[in-house]
């Protein structure tokens, strides 16, 4: 018999195929494999099982993949998070604390006052920098540097910070320093006011006692001129005649003397013995005390035309006429 020499290689045809059938299916999954490797870094080794017969492609899973990557992955944001936010707000307390310093400086130089701060200006130029890097940094450096950096920055508004409320507590004390001032010399300025009011007004009521009084009628008292001198005659009629031939003494006219017989009339009634026992006044012109008359004469208690020569002067001196000195008794009681 002979052999059929011609089905040997049919056979062995079919087994390369076959063998070949059986790899294909690993490869392929192989690189699949290898690119979820890729992607996911080389989180762990992949095997694949297929059918080993069937000539169909067989399926496969990474064996190592595991859900409990997950919550580690995701316990991890918060804290890259975390970093990131405190980054961004030291970022904005910075330029909080450099506009801080710049208005601060602009009032004290606005102010115009002096400050016992060492100095009137802050310096920011280190602190602008060091947060204008911080923010550029936050998108750009690896979020382990940031701390240090966002440390750095929280040192640096610090330091300004502390120089702020310094110079702030200088200009305060140095506004109320003012206002103190201000109040004082208000104060002063009013109590020197009141004061010049007061001694103004009782200047005016000095002169105003102290000056000539218009009668308080338009026209003199009318009353009988008298005739004769009167002198050595105590009675009352004489010592009118003898105060009326005295007036041309001090220049004043017959209009006066019904002035001086009114005023005297209400004082004494021309009395020269007349004494006011609650005041001590004495004498026709009530003089007071009436020792003052001594200087008239030494005869002023029993003589009427020394009394009438003492009150014509005083009257001339006072009020500058009887009619004067008549208006202001009537206005005030008293002359």
């Amino acid at each position: 018999m002979r052999l059929n020499t011609s089905s040997t290689p049919t056979r062995r045809t079919q087994r390369n195929v076959e063998r070949r059938a059986r790899r294909r299916p690993a490869i392929v999954a192989g690189g699949i494999a290898a690119g979820v490797l890729t992607a996911v870094g080389f989180a762990g080794a992949v095997p694949v099982s297929y059918a080993s017969a069937s000539g169909t492609y067989p399926t496969f899973a990474l064996a190592s993949y595991s859900t409990t990557a997950t919550p580690n992955v995701a316990a991890a944001e918060p804290a890259a998070n975390a970093v990131t936010v405190t980054a961004r707000e030291v970022v904005t307390a910075a330029e909080a604390t450099v506009a801080a310093a710049a208005a601060v400086t602009s009032d004290v130089a606005a102010s115009g006052l002096p400050v016992s701060a060492p100095t009137t200006s802050i310096d920011t130029t280190e602190l602008v920098a060091a947060a204008d890097r911080l923010e550029l940094g936050i998108d750009h450096l690896p979020e382990p540097m940031l701390p240090d950096v966002t440390d750095g920055v929280s040192e640096l508004a610090a330091s300004v910070d502390e120089q702020v409320a310094t110079l702030r507590g200088s200009l305060d004390a140095a506004i109320a320093l003012k206002a103190q001032q201000e109040a004082e010399e208000k104060a002063r300025q009013e109590a020197a006011e009141k004061a010049r009011q007061e001694a103004a007004a009782a200047a005016a009521a000095a002169a105003k006692a102290a000056a000539p009084q218009a009668p308080r009628s338009s026209s003199a008292p009318s009353v009988p001129i008298p005739s004769g001198n009167g002198n050595g005659d105590n009675s009352p009629a004489g010592a009118q005649a003898y105060a009326h031939s005295r007036l041309a003494a001090y220049g004043w006219g017959d209009d006066q003397f019904g002035c001086l017989v009114s005023l005297w009339n209400k004082e004494s009634g021309w009395n020269y013995q007349a004494h006011n026992r609650s005041s001590g006044a004495h004498g026709i012109p009530q003089a007071l005390p009436g020792s003052k008359m001594g200087s008239a004469g030494a005869d002023w208690e029993t003589n009427a035309a020394t009394q009438v020569n003492w009150g014509l002067g005083y009257i001339s001196g006072r009020y500058g006429s009887p009619c004067n000195a008549w208006g202001h008794s009537q206005s005030t009681g008293w002359y």
